[in-house]
């Protein structure tokens, strides 16, 4: 098929997925399930992450409508772009803080801030895990997006970016405050609260997620950082047809060159040096891809 993955260009790597996505035809089509990582691995989380942008948006709004938002020492730094000042708080704070932005937003409301904000900035997915991910669909596969990310963030755009079904995001959990019906009537209603619910959603964490979220083993898994190692390991370790695809961002001229590295802790060895070891398909986006975005992200 000439249309086949049209901006993947000729080569091992594009061999080897062929290679999966013509096996897989052989496997029931309830056991064809495949995981993506989100940033890095669907689009792209250089120089920052979306969802950290999204963050800021919301914290210049709420300093517009109450400047002494600004006084609060996390917003400070990250307003003056004081790098010390932002290490000695540390990104977790950091993280938190925006992250209490939204306390007491009902799901609803958070998912139209994140739409509004969507709508004002270019989503910078990249165009090969596009194609990659339509074909998948197109040979009955459930596509699932498995991210670092928060939950309900990528659930707000998951459809609409990549077809996949809001219910089949995996993320960091946001835990929420069931409200009950008041004596007006009003309710029974969910308020958002500020604190993740078992930690980031990296590492080993996204494996336990999978099975107690999804409650079914994939037989594709792509990621792109040591944050997805475990997720990689699990899913090439299973009954074949498995791929385990790890992108590796070499291309300095059309994205960023670097090795990707777990949000919440140390890597024991670069991510790339584990997929050359453990055999997995390394997707170089210098050497595989004809195209990284449709546009400038």
């Amino acid at each position: 098929m000439t249309d086949l993955l049209p901006s993947w260009r000729p080569g091992a790597t594009r061999d080897a997925v062929v290679a999966f996505l013509d096996a897989a035809e052989s496997v029931p089509v309830d056991r064809r399930v495949a995981c993506f990582d989100n940033d890095g691995t669907l689009w792209s989380e250089k120089p920052d992450y979306v969802q950290l942008r999204f963050f800021v948006d919301a914290m210049r709004s709420a300093v517009r409508a109450d400047p002494s938002v600004a006084d609060k020492p996390e917003f400070a730094a990250l307003i003056s772009g004081d790098q010390a000042a932002i290490g000695e708080i540390g990104l977790e704070r950091i993280a938190h803080a925006l992250t209490g932005l939204f306390e007491g937003e009902e799901p609803e409301e958070f998912t139209a801030r994140v739409r509004d904000f969507m709508s004002r900035t270019v989503a910078p997915t990249y165009v090969p895990m596009l194609e990659l991910l339509e074909e998948l669909r197109r040979r009955d596969f459930t596509l699932c997006v498995v991210t670092g990310g928060g939950t309900e963030f990528v659930r707000a755009v998951s459809q609409e970016l990549y077809g996949v079904p809001p219910q089949n995001v995996v993320g960091s959990l946001i835990g929420y405050e069931f409200v009950p019906t008041a004596e007006d009537g009003a309710g029974p209603r969910l308020r958002r609260t500020a604190e993740l619910v078992n930690g980031a959603n990296e590492g080993a964490v996204k494996v336990n997620n999978i099975q107690t979220q999804l409650g079914r083993r994939p037989i594709l898994a792509a990621g792109n950082s040591g944050g997805d190692r475990e997720m990689l390991e699990w899913v090439a370790a299973g009954a074949g047809p498995t791929l385990a695809v790890l992108v590796d961002h070499d291309d300095a001229d059309r994205e960023t060159a670097y090795v990707g590295t777990a949000a919440t802790f140390a890597d024991p060895e670069p991510i790339t040096d584990v997929g050359a070891r453990l055999g997995w398909t390394i997707v170089s986006m210098a050497d595989d891809w004809d195209c990284v975005f449709a546009s400038a992200p």
